[in-house]
């Protein structure tokens, strides 16, 4: 089973997060746009996982989320990785309880790795994507002018999840598979 490890957004917030990627479709020429059903937050990703692995991945989410207090975020920001000759990402960066959000990817790295995971080599951009291989009929900073100041509400995080991911029908689906409640 193709998984990861991350923190889902409940149905306003991915309502929220689904109009504002509606505005910013209307300036694209081309590209791939995320499902609302999949907007997330990744903490890890692992790849294919074996049913042994999930057990232990679950024993090491259980106990990093049963020493966590629940925290918050907000989606405040929004931008890109580019590519050679378009967008590769387009995304929506995060604020509120960043230094606990790290903290939280680390712990998970660590834990991960001690299942035999790769540990992450580059530093944690949490995002939530929106988009991918776009490109717009103007500047990104142009649109973003024209977006003007986001306005979400906080997002309250509660429960982490290990998340499958399969493609069906063309279209790539996430389904959690575990919840991990923080205390």
């Amino acid at each position: 089973m193709r998984a990861f490890i991350g923190i889902d957004f409940d149905k306003d917030q991915r309502n929220k997060i689904y109009e504002l990627q509606q505005r910013l479709r209307q300036y694209a020429v081309r590209g791939r746009w995320k499902h609302i059903d999949n907007f997330h937050l990744t903490l890890k990703f692992l790849d294919d996982i074996s049913l042994s692995q999930q057990a232990q991945i679950d024993s090491a989410m259980n106990q990093i989320c049963n020493n966590l207090k629940p925290f918050r975020l907000i989606i405040k920001d929004m931008g890109i990785f580019n590519g050679r000759d378009l967008i590769r990402v387009l995304w929506l960066g995060l604020g509120g309880d960043i230094k606990e959000l790290g903290a939280l990817h680390m712990d998970i790295d660590r834990a991960m790795e001690t299942i035999g995971f790769v540990p992450e080599k580059r530093s944690y951009k949490p995002h939530v994507t929106i988009g991918q291989d776009i490109v717009f009929e103007c500047s990104f900073e142009e649109i973003r002018k024209s977006i003007g100041e986001l306005d979400f509400s906080t997002v309250d995080v509660r429960n982490l999840h290990l998340f499958k991911s399969e493609q069906i029908a063309n279209k790539r689906v996430y389904t959690k598979v575990a919840d991990y409640k923080l205390v």
